[in-house]
């Protein structure tokens, strides 16, 4: 229930179509659809990808109405190779009201990582220390 500490690649995102327009973003983005969602099952084949809802694997729904997922951009944490238990789910995504915890990702102002996207390199790394 912590962000792992460690130097990790922005690799990919996803962005929500009716929250903002299609921009030319360095990092690859792809739109959000409705039955995305994340498997957080390490009893799963799938654990700690991307998967399609619904599912009967553990999971996280990406399309949320609370607005934390309007960008996600997947760091690459425990995915080559992926270690079961090891935590799943690892983004860089919009703040919940008040910077609540997250569950281990890193959240930002939603304005603030809107103006951020278009300026990350390709291949960009974030460096957590704890």
């Amino acid at each position: 229930m912590a962000t792992p500490a460690g130097n990790f690649q922005l690799l990919s995102g996803f962005f929500r179509t009716d929250k903002t327009c299609r921009r030319a973003w360095p990092i690859p983005m792809r739109p959000l659809r409705t039955s995305d969602g994340w498997c957080d099952d390490p009893s799963s084949a799938t654990y700690n990808r991307r998967i399609n809802l619904p599912n009967l694997a553990r999971h996280e729904k990406l399309w949320r109405e609370d607005g934390v997922y309007d960008f996600i951009l997947v760091l690459n944490y425990n995915l080559r190779p992926r270690r079961k238990y090891r935590g799943s789910a690892i983004f860089l995504h919009c703040a919940r009201p008040g910077f609540e915890p997250t569950e281990g990702c890193i959240a930002l102002n939603r304005d603030d990582l809107r103006r951020l996207l278009p300026r990350l390199a390709k291949g960009a790394v974030i460096s957590v220390r704890q």
